[in-house]
Order: C-alpha cells, then structure tokens, then sequence
C-alpha cells in the first residue's frame, strides 16, 4: 500500500464519518459510540499500514 492510497483512504472515511454524523439523525450517544470505534479502527489500521503493528508496511516505491 502507498503512501497516497493511505492518504486517500484516509480522507474517504473522514467525509463518510461526517457525513452520516451531519445528515443521519442519531442520539448523540450513538454519534459519539460510531466516533469513537471509527477512530480507534482507524487507528488500528494505520498502525498496520505502517508496519508497527502486525507487520505488512507501506511500500514507498
């Protein structure tokens, strides 16, 4: 995985977070539970992507 497919990914999912946290109408509990799970998934996965976690690691070529 690049660096710019990181990017990319990374950036789709904070504008699907907001929208479905903008448009969807949900308790704020919920918003704040979807938020919570969705970052530390995130998290997750970049530690991942980037080696420290898991093995795998960004190809730089």
């Amino acid at each position: 995985m690049t660096l710019i497919n990181v990017v990319i990914i990374l950036i789709v999912v904070g504008v699907l977070l907001w929208l479905i946290n903008r448009f969807i109408p949900m308790d704020g509990k919920i918003k704040q539970i979807l938020n919570i799970v969705v970052v530390i998934a995130v998290i997750l996965w970049l530690l991942r992507a980037f080696g420290i976690w898991g093995g795998g690691g960004i190809d730089l070529d």
